[in-house]
């Protein structure tokens, strides 16, 4: 079920009003019936594969549970028999056991994941090491369509599963509340991928319709199909014949349109999480925040902790930490620092867990060259700052640049959008040869286009388009700005005449219908769906 369709519409209006009208100790079981409706849609054997991940961490996290109540029963019942060592060893074998348990549910579950979305890939790597000591190929004969959202729900219930071996969250005892944890359907195609206390702390919880949660909700959701349907769809045509013809452009007029990618992904992106966000808040639910203008960031490090921020603190607390601290890290970092130095074994830890990090992050995206290389590329930008930061600071104290000066916060923020921009369209092109011959085109073709509509072809081809571009990329920048200060509802309400609101949202309502809604056909749903 599309979220730019008039059946999504329809189910959201349907469910909201049932909502508030059973009483509020059953209002779960309206979000859980909507999520399985909503789910079912897109394929009853798609529920098969979220049900059975919603099973096996609901029975790993009952099962690591018992066998700490089991220990911690048997030690309290023959407290005075045992002695310190007998109890390190009781201790040592309950620990095993969570251990075995969780290493289970974390197998089946990922490797569900990696089934679906890379045995494909696997395949080819095989067959292509093969053909090089020219020995048969394996024929690639599986129709495997990844289920909706297993990206997401996978990573969400695998960090409850964590979560409860490292005793963080006790284990749910209700399997139909660990269902609507694993499915609630406004983020389980496209995130956010949020915390088990936060997000069940918000579903259980009894909510009344408010007149301000309806009227914010539904201004946020305005604001995100705008993003959507009229920015991002616009841009949508234009950013494609780039990818396609991209040898036909000149370097200028392929760097404007990686720039046009960028607000491109941002407005879709994004524009989904103001639709989703604003419409729980309309049932008095707050969802993990997604985005927090990751276009002023002033590194890659930063941007990367406010764009999808909620992924990028999954991989921090589940992979990035645990290899940063592990035994073996820090061993390896004694050791470098004895021979290399105290700076070197200090930032190699980070930097061996940082590569994990990221190569995993590419993997996740997709399963190409092209998504390994971008994470790699990411990666090694992070690293590198990691390592030159010593150097940078010394570089400002002699050139006596101030941290705080306006103008060096915007040379920090244009490079990182610059930078951000040129790994972004790596992997977008198609295959990791023609991410590279994009750049190529734009670091060798200097050739300056004797007409605008050869720097800016989507001008020449819809005026109309060109200009709710312009317009809809300096409304974007102008909300971000207020959104630095106050949220943007806020401003608009205590600084924004009445009528003039009102005038603003039929003018985007307006937009969105004349503009919009043409669009929806030709450009499809949201980008980050297909990961």
């Amino acid at each position: 079920m599309n979220l730019i369709s008039s059946e999504f519409l329809c189910f959201i209006v349907l469910l909201l009003i049932s909502y508030f009208l059973v009483p509020r100790r059953f209002q779960w079981w309206v979000l859980l019936a909507g999520s399985l409706i909503f789910y079912t849609w897109s394929g009853p054997r798609n529920l098969v594969f979220i049900g059975l991940t919603a099973l096996t961490s609901w029975a790993a996290g009952l099962l690591m549970d018992r066998i700490q109540n089991d220990h911690k029963q048997y030690v309290a019942a023959h407290k005075q028999e045992l002695d310190r060592d007998a109890k390190k060893e009781l201790r040592r074998k309950a620990l095993l056991k969570r251990r075995a348990v969780m290493a289970a549910a974390l197998v089946f579950n990922f490797g569900m994941l990696c089934v679906f979305k890379y045995l494909h890939f696997l395949i080819a790597q095989i067959n292509g090491i093969l053909a090089m000591f020219h020995g048969g190929a394996i024929v690639d004969t599986w129709q495997l369509i990844a289920p909706m959202g297993i990206s997401f729900y996978t990573f969400q219930t695998m960090g409850y599963v964590i979560d409860v071996y490292w005793q963080k969250v006790p284990a749910e005892k209700s399997f139909p509340r660990m269902l609507l944890f694993t499915s609630f359907f406004p983020q389980v195609t496209q995130g956010p991928i949020s915390d088990f206390t936060e997000l069940t702390g918000e579903l259980f919880a009894e909510h009344t319709y408010t007149y301000r949660n309806f009227s914010w909700g539904a201004m946020r959701m305005m604001w995100g199909f705008f993003k959507k349907m009229v920015l991002a769809n616009s841009l949508a045509s234009y950013v494609q014949d780039l990818f396609v013809n991209y040898p036909s452009y000149t370097g200028i007029a392929a760097l404007i349109g990686a720039f046009g990618y960028s607000i491109q992904i941002y407005a879709d992106f994004s524009g989904y999480m103001d639709i989703i966000c604003g419409y729980c808040e309309i049932l008095g639910i707050r969802l993990t925040e997604n985005f927090q203008r990751p276009y002023f960031s002033k590194s890659i490090a930063e941007y990367w902790r406010r764009w999808h921020s909620s992924l990028g603190r999954w991989f921090r607390t589940y992979l990035y930490y645990p290899i940063a601290v592990a035994k073996w890290n820090r061993e390896l970092g004694s050791r470098m620092e004895k021979r290399f130095g105290k700076a070197f074994g200090r930032a190699l830890p980070a930097s061996v867990a940082l590569v994990a990090v990221w190569l995993t992050t590419g993997l996740w995206h997709g399963a190409t060259w092209a998504y390994i290389a971008w994470g790699g590329v990411n990666g090694l930008f992070i690293i590198f700052s990691l390592w030159m930061e010593p150097v940078y600071a010394n570089w400002k104290e002699k050139l006596h640049i101030p941290e705080e000066s306006f103008w060096w916060r915007a040379f920090q923020v244009c490079r990182t959008f610059l930078l951000v921009t040129l790994i972004k369209v790596l992997p977008e092109v198609g295959t990791l040869k023609q991410g590279l011959g994009l750049w190529k085109q734009i670091f060798t073709n200097h050739t300056v286009p004797r007409y605008f509509a050869m720097l800016v072809p989507m001008a020449h081809k819809s005026y109309v388009q060109f200009l709710f571009i312009c317009l809809g990329t300096v409304l974007l920048f102008a909300v971000s700005l207020i959104q630095r200060r106050q949220p943007v509802r806020q401003w608009l309400c205590d600084r924004v005449p009445y009528l003039v609101r009102i005038l603003i949202f039929v003018l985007m309502f307006i937009v969105i219908l004349y503009i919009g809604v043409p669009l929806v056909e030709s450009t499809g749903g949201f980008m980050y769906a297909e990961f």
